[in-house]
Parts: structure tokens; sequence; C-alpha cells
């Protein structure tokens, strides 16, 4: 075993960056850091870090609310003298901004940043401002008053069943990859097959996967020890098919002397190092062009996708594919990975039937009670049921003119018009409405008043 791990040297050198970052920082910025130590993982500092920076840099260059010189001289009381409309203007910012990529020779590069990246600075920042508020160094978190981008749900990439032979073809046989392509093909076929046979046979992270050592794999068992996010290890098995590709990438993987310090590495770059998270989704997204070049966002957390989706569409239980992904909450794994393909969903939609024939509708027809029943009795309306062998009733000026009973209202037929034009041959429903003594009901019409007044 090294002496050192992977995942330890990776946490150490994002601990030298965190620090290193924190020194052009207001001091609030370090204590806020620190108060996540025991509840986030390095990765999540580091990011939290880097975004605080940005916010700085922006604010040092655009806001005119600051009189210290330097982030690092910033005190509480100037950080809560920022508004919501800061903030704002800070969200528009980062839609396009410019960034020094080298501090020695000035030069800048432009950085855009689309809703989710929006999204996660305003997090960050919010959270930076909520722990300043909660600890009582500032009045009021006005970030929290700024509300963040709209999020758009965005369609589940992965790869079809004949996308992922056409791939791992292409990745074996090296077919449509330029010469200068090709000569690099020659030193790495074996390897980069087996790791796109490890995604889609285990659906691993790309972190899990540079991270494996040779002590990690058991070919007996056909299983693999690896380290998720949390520190965690699991034991994950995977395929045959999986066993062989990485057996015959470990019999190339042994004649390599690697360089000081990556020894225990099981993926190795042409340098002779430990294989970089950078480089796996550069060769993923290479051989992926060839095959689906419409699929642009193609990367190993597809290919984790794709492994997702055949499991579940194969197993159809959501509690096992979230385990074999190392997700904690099973709500992630439903929302992410569990979809239907295109196959699955146009056989659904055949078996859809908005309308279906069923002989109670002849009894309905045939039963003017059942229609009666589902009337009611509200504003005072009555249905009066006309079969096809009745006559419809006979109505004349004398009907309208005759005097109201005020001890006997009787219903007011109010343009009823010529009836039989609505008879269906089944049965026939007539609104009837009344009219009290002294006022009309709100629902008689202008019609009926006047006739009563003797206007005609």
């Amino acid at each position: 075993m090294p002496d050192i791990t992977y995942r330890d040297q990776v946490d150490q050198n994002r601990l030298e960056s965190i620090r290193l970052m924190l020194r052009s920082l207001p001091r609030s910025c370090a204590d806020f850091i620190r108060s996540l130590g025991s509840t986030t993982s390095t990765l999540t500092r580091l990011a939290y870090t880097i975004d605080l920076g940005t916010f700085f840099d922006f604010a040092m260059k655009e806001l005119t609310c600051f009189t210290s010189q330097n982030a690092t001289d910033m005190t509480d009381e100037e950080i809560s003298r920022l508004k919501p409309r800061d903030i704002e203007i800070y969200a528009d910012y980062l839609s396009l901004y410019f960034k020094e990529s080298s501090v020695h020779t000035g030069e800048q590069r432009m950085l855009k940043n689309k809703t989710y990246g929006v999204m996660r600075k305003l997090s960050s920042l919010r959270s930076y401002f909520n722990y300043l508020f909660r600890t009582q160094r500032i009045p009021a978190n006005i970030v929290s008053l700024v509300p963040l981008p709209k999020k758009h749900e965005k369609p589940i990439l992965l790869l079809e069943h004949d996308e992922m032979q056409k791939l791992l073809n292409a990745i074996y046989s090296g077919a449509q990859l330029t010469p200068q392509q090709t000569a690099f093909h020659r030193h790495t076929q074996i390897r980069d097959f087996a790791i796109v046979m490890l995604f889609l046979g285990t659906g691993i992270r790309v972190s899990e996967c540079v991270g494996i050592d040779l002590e990690d794999i058991d070919f007996r068992n056909n299983a693999l020890l690896v380290t998720r996010k949390g520190g965690n290890q699991v034991i994950l098995y995977f395929p045959k098919e999986v066993g062989t590709a990485l057996q015959a990438y470990l019999e190339q993987r042994e004649t390599i002397v690697t360089e000081e310090g990556h020894e225990h590495a099981f993926f190795l770059s042409l340098q002779k190092r430990r294989i970089t998270q950078r480089a796996v989704e550069l060769m993923v997204k290479k051989y992926a062009m060839l095959v689906v070049p419409l699929k642009k966002r193609m990367s190993p957390h597809k290919l984790r996708s794709t492994y997702a989706t055949n499991l579940y569409q194969e197993t159809e239980d959501i509690y096992l594919v979230a385990e074999a992904l190392g997700h904690s909450d099973v709500n992630t794994t439903r929302k992410h990975y569990a979809s239907m393909s295109d196959s699955r969903m146009r056989d659904a939609a055949k078996n859809t039937h908005l309308r279906v024939e069923n002989t109670s509708d002849s009894a309905l027809k045939d039963d003017p009670a059942n229609t009666l029943a589902d009337i009611t009795s509200d504003d005072r309306r009555l249905a009066v049921a006309t079969t096809t062998d009745e006559k419809p009733p006979e109505t004349s000026a004398a009907n309208f003119d005759a005097p109201i009973d005020p001890q006997n209202p009787t219903p007011e037929i109010v343009n009823c018009g010529d009836v039989s034009n609505v008879i269906t041959g089944e049965v026939t429903l007539l609104q009837l409405e009344y009219s009290d003594e002294g006022k009309d009901h709100p629902n008689t019409t202008e019609t009926g008043r006047n006739r009563r007044a003797g206007r005609h």
C-alpha cells in the first residue's frame, strides 16, 4: 500500500490552494471556510473559496461603497453596506467578465457563466452572508432578498444501446481518427477501451476511476474497491466483459516503469503518471464526437447516466440503482436517472386510450332518469324531460300575458324558441326560470320583463 493514498494527496493539494487564496480575501472569509470544515469536503470548501474570490474581485473593481484599497483590509462594517442592488449587478456581471490568467504577464481571459454557474456563485455568497448574519457580524443577509435565476431542467443525455456498441467499436478499431490521433491511439487503445468499459459496466464517477490503485481490483471475484465522494469505501462488482478489458490493460500496465509517486496508480497517462480527470473527459469526448456528433455534451458522467438508466430498465429497482451509484438520497436517483427511453415512451403512448366503448353508455341513453339524476336544483331550475314520442309543449303569446298568481307562482318559459329543433331523439332538457312576486328573478330575460309590463 502507498504511504499516502491518492485521495489524501488530492485533499492535501486542495487545502494548500484554499489557504493560498484566503490570503487575498477578507478575514471573515477564512472564518466562514473554517466553519465548514466538519461538514463539507475539501472540494466543496475549495469551490466556496473560488466563488468568494470572484465576488470580492468584482466588488473592488465595480462597487464604490468600499473604502479599503485591498480586499484583505475589508471589515464587517464595510460588507454590511452592501445593498440588494449591488448583488443584482453582480449577478449580471457573472454572465460575462474578464479575469487575469497570469499575474506576471497581465493577460486576461474572458469567462462566461450560464444559469447553473450564476446560481452556484449566488448560493455560495448567500451562505457566506448567512454565516455573517448568524454570528451577528452584519445586521441582515441582503443576498437572501435577491432571487436566484430560474432553473431549467435539462433532458437526461445518455447513449442508446446501438450507440454504445458504436462507441466501443470506435475505440477498439480507431477508425475515423485523424492521422495524429491514430499515432497516439496505438499506445492508448487498450487503456481507453478499459476505461470506457468500466464506466458503462459499473457507473463509477470519473474521480473514482482515476483514483483506482493496483491493489483495489480483485479479478477472482470481479470486484473493485472505490472511494466515494464523502471518503467512504465501497465494493463494486463488474461484468465479465469489463474484467476481460481490465486484465488486458493490466498486462500492458505491468510493462511500464512509472514516475516516482505513481507506482500504485492503475490507469496511467502517456507521461507514466496517474491519469487526470481532465484527460479522461477529453478522451471520452474525442470518441463520442465520432459516433454521436449531435450529443456534444457527452462526458464520463453521461456514461454513468447510461449505466444507471440501463440498470433501472432491467431491474426496475430504484433503490438498487441508488446503491450502485452511491446516492445517499433515492430522490436524486429518481430525478436524474430513472428516465424512459424513446422506445418505452412510444410503447406507453400506444397503450394509452382516451375513450373506451362501454355498454353502459346505451343504458344511460335509454333511461332518462339516469340523466336527470345528475342535474341539481341550483338557481331554482326545473328540468323537463321530453321523449321522442311526446310532442313539444304549445307556446303562444297568451302564455306570457297571463297574470301571475302570487299564491302559486308558475314557471315562466323564457326565450325557449322552437323546441322542436333541439330534440335529439332521446331526451330534451328545457331550462325554466321562475319569477317571484313583486320582482323578477335575476336570470329573467329582458323580453319577459317587457311582456309582463305590457310592452310588446
